[in-house]
């Protein structure tokens, strides 16, 4: 019942300690109404800043005036019934008000003056500066677009005083004036101190980092731009407060060719089409909006569904229209108001830029609600070189295919498109050319092309069905060698369908398992696949006999083309054995049997012989990969590394450059496997950069990049390691059928590195996109654990303990049921911890039970204990002397907990489980001022943490740091702390910490002063 005084105060506490929102501002509604029933201003005020407040950070602004009023009226009545924090609020909310009637078209220019000279007029006779006046002259100059210049320097000239704007929404002000003035680099150097977390507040960093977003891109600093991104929305989803900002994310999304994240984002953010109270940031939100939706209309998009206002289904197209409409009426309203065209001149502008990279931008996260709206990027440093040139004449533009075909050219694919398309037409008719051949043999080759297009889509059956009936046309075309040649692949298609990507056979046509099949995608080679168990292997028989069949066919027509069989044929029904014994021998390692090996040095033996007599490079090249990766995985890894090499240099002395980005991958995982991350990195750079230049769209991207963030990580690299892991995951999820284990397996690396560098808000975005995914249900079930593991983690890093705890309590639900129990312990132990830091103590009494049952079943005892210490410190923190007793039990509990591993002989670490206790118990007795206990506690931890040897140094050296800070700073008992600082310093420096030497000596230098 809201029916005395201090109920209303203590129903408005509880309602300030609630997240922004509709919820906080209906109840901040009804306590204002039920405020005026009493004759007190100081309830009165406080009912009526809260409503404000309300408000202002719900989309509401709007309305903010009018409450103003009544507040300003009750100041005018009674200002000493205002509190000391009311009465700052008043003064300092004048400038809300400001914001709110230049933010509304409907108010008249002429009122926003007169309400800037009332805040001129009170500020002075409250003795303020006017600096925060000036700051409105400026905003309202920026949005008339009438004497900006002026009025900036009247503003940033003066300095800040007590009523100013927080420091990180004036830098964010004047960034957003050097942007529209021109000069991005200027507008980052202002926003350094808000960006790097040293200036902030309720809305920022964040939105600062959606402001930095494109002059970010356009100054080249992409890594910092997806960064922004991550973090930046990750706060701003759904937020109505943050609709401006979001409007900027799906721009920068439009102009950096992530139009399928902007999709996703459009979709989370679809409540806020509902959302009027705030015109001016509307529009900025409709503006992002409509440059997306533009973006996809003009990529031919326009009939896609997305989401838009509720009530209605909406395309493109519509919500194209819609959303246009809208936007060029709300900008024309605020130009007529101001009587100026600047706001619908900055809408144009935004709607005109062009997209600012060639190629996508990999973000890290997974883009769900996303149509296919650009192609694969290739991030590598090297341009495309110019295209085969198309003969103009079809015998001509045949007979350059067949020939880009036989050296494995990728110009080839599009040479047959064409052909294809010219063959489609209408009137066609087939040249009576000697050179072309026949109909019949043409129409075969179209077929056997689209049999390899299925290949590297990974369509195995489709792509078999095609062979065979390629092979039955060449047959019918008088080709018997062309058929077999064929029938011969399609008996190794597909061998290795069921693994990441096969074998790192590094062949050199894309043919998806077929001779020539890719570089491996995910270990480096060395150590092989597991078994496929029921897997049907190579059929042997029929191998042998095309090769006895392939024999006859030559001895009997010699190299002729037609009816015979020719060099390459020949070479490529030994490159299908070659192949299959390569398949054989992986299968079978670590110990493959003596009639394997002896196969497979056979097979791979004569189709390199036989390359080498028959001259063709681009084969002999693809025997020695297969040599060279089989001495990988057998851990031969010089030997490998030296064949590759090798190959290297002969593609490049047969000039047969296309070749060398599959041998570069294969070499690349060789040098990873050997340590040699430097070299892998520049070997997996070059692989990429070569692929992209020859435009070889079958070549792995996808694993190359994981590698290449795999090599960048060893080498301490953390930006190469992200941008390579994010630039995998992007191309896993483009893979034909979605890579979604792939992908998040290189999600979770990516949080690792991203946490790592102290990213954390950019890696539970990373993992959040993991774990909202459609697909995430399909995934491994501990692959899934993991990341909710490592999200509740990440979360908890960020104080947001509540959804921390959450996920927490998920995966311990999850975990509960799996044999190894130690896992559930380790949950359920956290999640003790981050409930109690959120402040749900009966929630954390029933996690910590769960950990102790689940300690019973699969002991882990530091964990326990840790967790134990922890709950101590954070009750005393939340309780203060009240909560002492009940801490002491938990280190009690703790030293318990040691006492019966050590009886039992259970794992666990005894020194630090002893100085820890001592540790902790000293904490909490000096949290309550109970300081000569304290330092007696910590006097045995000292000794305690010593018979931990060198890995003990650490913990002991802040034992003694809290040691001196109770007795030099709590009991002033200075000499003694220096001089126990001074042989901890000495000790740290021998222990080789740095970091503790530091600390140590600041607190000696704060003493001895």
């Amino acid at each position: 019942m809201l029916d005395t005084p201090d109920a209303v105060m203590a129903a408005l506490r509880e309602n300030d300690a609630r997240p922004y929102g509709r919820t906080r501002t209906v109840t901040a509604e009804e306590l204002a109404e039920a405020a005026d029933q009493f004759e007190d201003t100081e309830i009165r005020s406080m009912a009526l800043l809260e409503l404000m407040e309300a408000y202002e950070f719900d989309g509401e602004r709007t309305k903010t005036p009018v409450v103003f009023a009544r507040v300003l009226k009750l100041w005018d009545q009674d200002p000493d019934g205002f509190s000391e924090w009311a009465r700052h609020q008043v003064f300092w909310r004048f400038k809300w008000v400001a914001d709110a009637l230049k933010e509304n078209p409907d108010v008249p220019l002429a009122a926003i003056e007169r309400w800037h000279t009332e805040l001129r007029d009170r500020y002075r006779g409250a003795d303020f500066d006017l600096q925060p006046y000036y700051a409105q002259r400026y905003h309202l100059a920026a949005q008339t677009g009438v004497g900006v210049q002026d009025a900036y320097e009247l503003w940033a000239a003066r300095p800040r005083s007590e009523m100013s704007d927080c420091h990180a929404c004036e830098t964010r002000a004047a960034a957003l004036h050097f942007i529209a003035a021109g000069d991005d680099a200027r507008a980052l150097d202002v926003l350094v101190p808000v960006l790097d977390g040293r200036s902030g507040c309720e809305q920022e960093p964040y939105l600062s980092q959606a402001v930095a977003l494109l002059p970010l891109v356009r100054q080249g600093r992409l890594d910092e731009a997806r960064s922004c991104h991550l973090s930046g929305y990750r706060y701003a989803r759904g937020k109505v407060a943050m609709q401006a900002a979001i409007g900027r994310h799906l721009e920068f999304c439009a102009l950096t060719g992530n139009e399928p994240r902007g999709l996703e984002l459009l979709a989370e953010n679809r409540d806020l089409f509902a959302y009027t109270g705030e015109p001016e940031s509307r529009l900025a939100f409709l503006v992002g909006v409509e440059v997306l939706v533009a973006a996809l209309a003009g990529a031919g998009h326009g009939e896609l569904a997305v989401s838009g206002p509720a009530g209605s289904a909406w395309t493109v197209d519509t919500l194209l229209a819609h959303v246009r409409t809208e936007a060029e009426a709300l900008a024309a309203r605020f130009d007529a108001r101001n009587g100026t065209d600047a706001v619908g001149d900055a809408r144009r502008a935004r709607l005109a830029a062009e997209p600012l990279l060639a190629e996508p931008l990999a973000l890290g996260v997974r883009a769900t609600a996303a149509p296919e709206v650009a192609a694969a990027p290739a991030v590598a440093p090297a341009p495309r070189r110019e295209a085969e040139p198309e003969p103009e004449d079809f015998t001509d533009l045949v007979l350059r295919a067949r020939e880009l075909d036989l050296l494995g050219h990728p110009d080839g694919d599009r040479l047959w498109q064409r052909i294809a398309e010219r063959v489609a037409a209408e009137g066609f008719t087939h040249p009576e050319d000697p050179r072309l051949g026949s109909r019949a043999r043409l129409h075969a080759e179209l077929v056997e092309q689209q049999a390899h297009l299925a290949l590297e889509r990974d369509e195995y059956a489709e792509a078999r069905t095609g062979m065979l009936a390629a092979a039955e046309l060449f047959e019918q075309a008088g080709l018997p060698g062309r058929a077999l040649m064929i029938r011969a692949r399609v008996l190794v298609v597909g061998l290795d369908e069921d693994e990441a990507s096969g074998g790192a056979s590094g062949g050199d046509e894309a043919s998806g398992g077929a001779p020539g099949g890719d570089v491996a995608s995910g270990e480096a080679s060395g150590g092989g696949e597991a078994s496929a168990g029921d897997k049907p292997g190579p059929d042997w028989p029929a191998l042998d006999d095309a090769l006895r069949r392939a024999e006859e066919l030559r001895a009997a027509a010699g190299n002729a083309v037609e009816g015979g069989m020719t060099d390459d044929d020949y070479l490529i029904v030994l490159q299908s054995r070659a192949y299959a014994a390569h398949h054989d021998l992986v299968e079978a390692l670590p110990e493959p049997s003596a009639e394997t090996t002896a196969r497979f040095e056979e097979a791979v033996g004569r189709y390199r012989e036989t390359a080498a007599e028959l001259g063709s490079a681009r084969r002999s090249a693809t025997s020695r990969q297969y040599t060279a990766d089989a001495a990988a995985r057998q851990g031969r890894l010089a030997e490998a590394v030296a064949e590759l090499r090798d190959v290297l240099a002969r593609l490049d002395d047969a000039e047969l450059p296309w070749h060398t980005p599959r041998v570069l991958g294969l070499l690349g995982q060789v040098l990873l496997q050997s340590g040699e991350w430097a070299q892998a990195a520049e070997v997996f750079h070059r692989a990429l950069a070569e692929a992209s230049r020859w435009g070889d769209d079958s070549y792995p991207y996808a694993p190359t990049y994981m590698m290449l963030g795999h090599a960048c990580m060893q080498t301490g690299d953390a930006g190469g390691a992200v941008r390579a892991l994010s630039e995998a995951a992007a191309r896993f999820d483009r893979q034909r059928g979605g890579a979604v284990e792939e992908a998040a397996q290189v999600r979770l690396q990516l949080a690792d590195v991203l946490r790592a560098t102290d990213r954390t808000g950019d890696a539970v975005a990373v993992l959040e996109s993991v774990l909202l995914d459609a697909g995430a249900a399909g995934l491994d079930v501990r692959l899934l654990a993991q990341a909710r593991l490592d999200l509740a983690r990440g979360l908890a890093d960020l104080e947001e303990y509540r959804d921390a705890a959450e996920e927490y309590l998920r995966l311990a639900d999850v975990v509960a049921g799996w044999e190894d129990q130690e896992t559930h312990t380790m949950v359920a132990c956290e999640a003790t911890v981050t409930l109690a830091h959120a402040g749900r103590w009966d929630a954390a009494e029933a996690a910590l039970a769960r950990a102790r049952q689940a300690h019973e079943r699969s002991p882990q005892v530091d964990q326990l204990a840790g967790t134990l210490r922890e709950l101590a410190k954070l009750t005393v923190r939340e309780q203060g002397p009240d909560g002492l007793d009940a801490a002491l039990a938990r280190i009690a509990e703790a030293d318990a907990v040691a006492e019966t591993a050590a009886r039992l002989g259970q794992e666990h670490t005894d020194w630090y489980l002893r100085g820890a206790s001592h540790y902790e118990r000293g904490r909490c007795l000096a949290i309550v001022d109970r300081h000569e206990e304290a330092l007696a506690e910590l006097e045995l931890a000292i000794p305690a943490y010593e018979k931990g040897g060198d890995q003990a140094e650490a913990p002991r050296a802040e034992a003694v740091r809290l040691a001196a800070v109770i007795e030099g700073g709590d009991l002033g008992r200075t000499k003694a702390a220096v001089a126990r600082l001074t042989a901890a310093i000495a000790r740290c420096e021998a222990a080789g910490l740095p970091d503790a030497v530091r600390i140590l000596t600041d607190l000696r230098g704060r003493f001895a002063e």
